[in-house]
């Protein structure tokens, strides 16, 4: 049962506040409770001078600013405490501070608690943001007014107030938000499930764990969307306490979304076929198939077709940036796994030359190397990975005599080159790095611009 937005306003007021990061979401939070009466304390391993104008900002409406590498080593005597996503819940800082009597809680769980729309939220390994992303346009298309945040578009929580208990918010959530959530979205989508953010979490186990919460704490009047295909999510059937859909494209589901004989369907029902569809790839059928279960409640099968025919994609997802002699070039910054990457690739009809390499998120290579080679013409290596990976598909190369040939290079800028170099005229070079950017880029999305700023001034 949702709680009246009162409710969190009476419970702020006064209260010793520390918000932990302040990033994008953060900053906007951080003066949103300011409004609310709360005595609000900003911590960054920042320094003032990184911190640049929000600085004066804070000061200027009364934020305590605790500041540099040993921040947490100040957090005591807080009565609610707003982490960053990214942080673990079981920090020690944040376990003393609980034993003491802290309140534990993140923007997005607040956000959940007390939204007064209906929620629709989307987790999973791959196909997040482009999932997210349709379903908030076939909602728009029906003509509700619909919100989304989440991991993409803007922190909502300071909006809540302006949200209607008619409106639809759609939400993209990551293991780190869903961790600590206890209260989930009136629909939940599970994408697929494959190994990721192994460096955050304590193992598989926990990640899956994680991403449960979107589903756990549902009523019987609620609604889950599971791939049917995919052998984790699948599992989680017997434990929906709510409608269970599922979608698939290998099997037919008269409750849910299929793909079959080239056309995707909806509850039995023809939306569109395959070749209608603009976005490449059959990981994109799987989106769609998820999205249309997740809205069939609320919208028209007419609506699900208009958006399917016609959105074009999501920047940095398999995206078309240029072609120059015949050579055409994609940027698939967000491909942050292996997984992502492997579906990205077989999205083209010809083997790629293919960019990757990036910050090590302790995930195994080896399904790139195994399931990805006919579909790799050059693999060029860069970032913190690049001897990993490249060791995995050594590897695979003895076991099986299947041998790719491997370019080390330094830097994204070098990549490009190289790539460029040792293509000919109707090659195709796609950037799925396999890898987050954090060894070289604060984010996919600045990573993804660099690319394109690369190939187009080649």
């Amino acid at each position: 049962m949702k709680k009246n937005f009162s409710e969190f306003k009476e419970f702020i007021n006064n209260k010793n506040t520390a918000v932990i990061g302040i990033g994008v979401s953060n900053i906007p939070l951080i003066k949103y409770l300011v409004t609310l009466g709360a005595k609000v304390s900003a911590f960054d391993k920042k320094n003032e001078h990184e911190l640049g104008d929000v600085l004066k900002e804070f000061k200027a409406i009364g934020v305590t600013l605790v500041l540099g590498e040993d921040y947490m080593d100040k957090l005591h005597g807080f009565q609610v405490i707003f982490k960053t996503p990214s942080m673990r819940i079981d920090a020690p800082a944040l376990l003393i501070e609980k034993e003491n009597g802290a309140v534990i809680t993140s923007e997005m769980e607040e956000f959940v608690k007390y939204c007064p729309g209906k929620i629709f939220g989307v987790t999973g390994s791959d196909g997040k943001t482009t999932t997210t992303s349709l379903i908030y346009k076939m909602l728009s298309k029906e003509g509700y007014k619909t919100w989304v945040g989440g991991n993409i578009g803007n922190p909502l929580f300071t909006h809540i107030e302006e949200i209607n208990k008619a409106d639809m918010v759609v939400l993209e959530l990551s293991s780190f938000q869903l961790m600590t959530i206890r209260v989930s979205p009136e629909v939940a989508v599970v994408t697929n499930l494959s190994p990721n953010h192994l460096d955050m979490h304590k193992g598989m186990e926990e990640y899956i764990i994680s991403k449960k919460n979107i589903f756990k704490f549902q009523s019987v009047d609620d609604i889950t969307i599971l791939n049917r295909d995919n052998e984790i999510t699948n599992s989680m059937a017997k434990e929906i306490k709510g409608k269970l859909m599922k979608f698939s494209i290998k099997e037919k589901n008269e409750i849910g979304a299929y793909f079959d004989s080239n056309k995707l369907y909806i509850n039995s029902k023809e939306v569109c076929t395959r070749d209608e569809v603009k976005i490449k790839g059959m990981y994109n059928i799987e989106n769609l198939l998820a999205a249309f279960c997740a809205v069939s409640m609320d919208v028209s099968v007419n609506s699900m077709r208009a958006v399917a025919t016609t959105f074009s994609g999501v920047e940095h997802r398999n995206e078309f940036v240029r072609e120059l002699e015949g050579i055409t070039f994609y940027n698939d910054s967000i491909a942050t796994s292996p997984t992502r990457a492997l579906a990205s690739i077989n999205a083209f009809e010809q083997p790629v030359i293919l960019i990757a390499g990036g910050y090590d998120k302790k995930i195994p290579f080896e399904v790139l190397a195994e399931q990805g080679y006919s579909k790799i013409k050059i693999l060029i290596l860069m970032g913190a990975t690049k001897f990993k990976i490249k060791a995995v598909f050594d590897d695979f190369a003895k076991k099986s005599g299947k041998v790719i040939p491997i370019v080390i290079v330094e830097s994204l800028e070098e990549a490009v080159l190289k790539a460029k170099e040792l293509s000919v005229s109707v090659d195709i070079i796609a950037f799925s790095p396999a890898c987050a950017s954090f060894d070289s880029y604060p984010n996919f999305e600045i990573r993804g611009n660099k690319y394109k700023e690369l190939v187009n001034s080649l």
